[in-house]
């Protein structure tokens, strides 16, 4: 662990060289990325190389025979289930045949494996035994993957230090529903449209990773993905209850007549609020609606719309966030600070299969008010609109196998912002600001995999973005403050990935990524804010990830060389604001890394085993010789963070055990590194039931030691003790849930 903390500068790309060349070697080198499974069983990875002389054409997949909901009764009822014959044409709309436009969780994890660097699936077996009241619970054991809790289901999520000084919103990672985007136009995105009930599997791309949606940032993209009707149970209920006043209920209904099928969630939830000012409550509608026109061609159509309310209990100090957690700030409770949001998204996607060769084309229309009283009161419309074009193509070309994907993105947008002065208690007083922000994105990409062996692939990619921004200032008082911005990125990428077996692989790749600023900010607030540039990064990555019947590893080491990180640094001023800067050159490098391994098997009962599962995040980011600010660490994120469990699983469907969040070492809140947020650790215990059928139902505690701990640092150049930059973790609770399908 000391080792860690030396700062890994050129010698770092060294290494990861080295690493690669060892892992090649060795299978035994494989601490790796958790796969952590359902309750009942670890399902094996297959990682797929096609046997060249076996297959002179390439001939396109079959769904997998998932079938409709009834065919899922049937099986949980141990009655047959028909299997088709492989490749044979089956007729529209029948319970042997799956959705093209969503694969199923098998598929998508196949497809995931196809990547040369640092990704994950989660499957919903994972996160919905649980509150699934934030992004936390469906995310919180990715490697890589950092989720600060603000208050209730607020919080910040950053991937290889993506937007790690946001004090609120998101940035540095593209949110896709179903493989459409959700952030506005700009890149800004809440978290509060998941709902993590509604899934049946979420995707992570790490940074480049995510090319095969067009997405080039730091952080990469995350596509939250939904069931359809012919695979989600007919009917499925849940409520589930805790502390502080949290409430949650869900339903959905899904099912196929024919050619159409129809999946729709519904949820409502509130919580009162550990913190004094954090009430929140929330209602949340997701549905798709999909037709086979013939076993190569389907479209699906998709809704979703969310209210929510909340209060903020606003940053404090740090002594005031350890020796009275529960307190909120109370300039924000004087001025009734608040989040309130209305969004409705309309989508469309549609998948056409020609043998070898797949397109997927789509559009999506959001509309979405923010009614937001901070220090000042914010009112906003956001509407924005784009569309897509895929084509994957997978042949034999010479007697090689070669997989091309090309696409184009638009993602355009206007924000009509109207900021007002907040006179007390979330009441609007005189006009202070009036903007029309209007952004352009529009991105070309394309990644070739050439496959030189049946088990070595070559990918090699680029990404084209062109990006407008565009500010209309129409309240003059403090003069015009309008401006413009174009930026255009080219993004190359190229990597290697190697099948050593059917259960593991070994990658490598080197990429490039970019990042245009985001409009909550300053961006022409004055001349020489007109000169923000857009983040770029080069990226050297190396690892391998595996999954054995008893044995899941996934691990990469990375290194990332920044040059104008956009550093989000709040003003004492204005807390709760931030202005971007451009820092100059910074590095990001780390590892990620996670393992599941099961160990005294058939203890209690046939079948029977404890499984040990860990994800570990080591994140080293620093200026690099800053004029400023040297070599000092950037703020607002932990060096080590660690999860562990041991849980016990039978073979009925019970589960019980203990597992621990840990941050071992303290980290800055400051460019200047002169004030600290504390190590921590949290103990947690849950047990439960699931057959993945009929009732289930689990208890969870968390923090059971109730020990107070900062979860959350926003940013500044140089702090004190007086700095209110701190958001207190949340004490002892405890939740319980029920659920049942069929």
């Amino acid at each position: 662990m000391e080792r860690l903390k030396v700062s890994m500068s050129v010698s770092f790309r060294r290494a990861l060289l080295a690493s690669a060349a060892a892992i090649a070697c060795s299978a035994s080198w494989s601490p790796s990325a958790l796969a952590r499974s359902s309750p009942n069983s670890l399902p094996p990875v297959t990682v797929q190389a096609p046997d060249q002389a076996a297959r002179p054409v390439v001939q396109p997949k079959p769904r997998a025979a998932i079938g409709g909901s009834r065919a899922m009764r049937a099986a949980s009822r141990g009655a047959p289930i028909a299997q088709p014959v492989a490749g044979a044409a089956q007729p529209a709309g029948t319970a042997g045949s799956a959705s093209l436009t969503v694969p199923t969780t098998e598929q998508a994890r196949q497809d995931i494996q196809r990547t040369p660097g640092g990704v994950a699936l989660v499957a919903d077996t994972e996160f919905k035994n649980s509150p699934a009241n934030s992004i936390k619970d469906a995310l919180g054991w990715v490697p890589g993957v950092l989720i600060q809790q603000r208050w209730g289901p607020d919080a910040r999520i950053s991937i290889r230090g993506s937007g790690l000084s946001r004090a609120y919103g998101n940035r540095g990672i593209i949110p896709l529903m179903d493989g459409l985007p959700i952030s506005t136009a700009d890149g800004l995105f809440d978290l509060f449209e998941i709902d993590p009930t509604a899934y049946r599997y979420v995707e992570v791309y790490k940074g480049a990773n995510a090319l095969r949606y067009g997405a080039n940032s730091l952080g990469g993209a995350i596509n939250f993905v939904m069931p359809t009707g012919r695979n989600a149970p007919e009917f499925e209920a849940r409520i589930d209850g805790g502390s502080f006043g949290y409430l949650k209920s869900a339903t959905s209904v899904g099912g196929f007549a024919g050619p159409f099928d129809w999946y729709m969630t519904m949820s409502a939830q509130r919580e009162d609020g550990y913190r004094e000012h954090s009430k929140t409550d929330a209602e949340r509608l997701n549905a798709n609606f999909g037709y086979q026109f013939s076993p190569d061609a389907e479209t699906r159509f998709y809704l979703n719309a969310g209210r929510w309310r909340s209060e903020i209990p606003g940053e404090v100090t740090k002594d005031a966030a350890l020796m009275t957690p529960r307190a909120a700030n109370p300039v924000w409770v004087q001025q009734d600070q608040q989040r309130n949001i209305d969004s409705v998204r309309v989508a469309n996607k549609t998948t056409l299969r020609f043998d070898e060769t797949t397109v997927d084309f789509g559009a999506s229309v959001l509309e979405r008010h923010v009614m937001h009283p901070i220090y000042q009161w914010l009112d906003f419309h956001v509407h924005d609109y784009g569309g897509f074009a895929r084509v994957t193509d997978d042949r034999i070309i010479g007697g090689y196998r070669n997989r091309l994907v090309t696409g184009v993105n638009i993602q355009n947008g206007t924000i009509d912002i109207n900021q007002y002065w907040n006179i007390g208690a979330a009441t609007k007083g005189p006009l202070a600001a009036s903007y029309l922000w209007k952004s352009q994105n529009v991105s070309a990409y394309g990644e070739n995999s050439f496959f030189v062996l049946p088990n070595v692939a070559v990918v090699a990619g680029a990404q084209f973005l062109h990006a407008v921004r565009d500010q209309q200032d129409r309240f003059l008082a403090n003069g015009d403050q309008s401006g413009r911005r174009a930026y255009n990125p080219f993004s190359p990428k190229i990597g290697l990935l190697w099948d050593v077996d059917p259960t593991w692989q070994v990658y490598g790749n080197i990429s490039r990524s970019a990042e245009v600023p985001t409009y909550d900010v300053t961006t022409f607030a004055s001349p020489a804010s007109t000169d923000i540039n857009a983040q770029t990064a080069t990226t050297y990555e190396i690892g391998t990830r595996g999954r054995r019947p008893d044995l899941t590893w996934d691990v990469s080491l990375y290194r990332s060389d920044i040059r104008n990180e956009l550093q989000c640094l709040t003003s004492p001023s204005t807390p709760g604001a931030c202005t971007i800067r451009n820092a100059d050159r910074t590095v990001h490098q780390g590892v990620e890394a996670g393992l599941g391994v099961a160990f005294l098997k058939s203890t209690f009962a046939q079948e029977d085993r404890f499984w040990f599962n860990v994800a570990y995040t080591y994140s080293d980011f620093r200026f690099d010789g800053d004029a400023t600010w040297g070599n000092n660490q950037l703020p607002a994120v932990p060096a080590h963070w660690l999860r562990a469990e041991v849980l016990y699983k039978h073979a009925n469907g019970f589960y019980a055990g203990p597992n621990v969040e840990w941050m071992p070492q303290a980290f800055f809140a400051d460019n200047a590194n002169t004030l600290t947020v504390d190590p921590y650790a949290l103990l947690n215990f849950k047990l439960g039931y699931d057959r993945g059928t009929g009732w289930s139902g689990y208890i969870e505690a968390r923090n059971l030691l109730d020990k107070r701990y900062i979860s959350t640092a926003i940013a500044v150049e140089t702090a004190t003790a007086a700095s209110a930059l701190f958001n207190p973790g949340m004490g002892r609770a405890v939740y319980a849930g029920l659920r049942t399908r069929w």
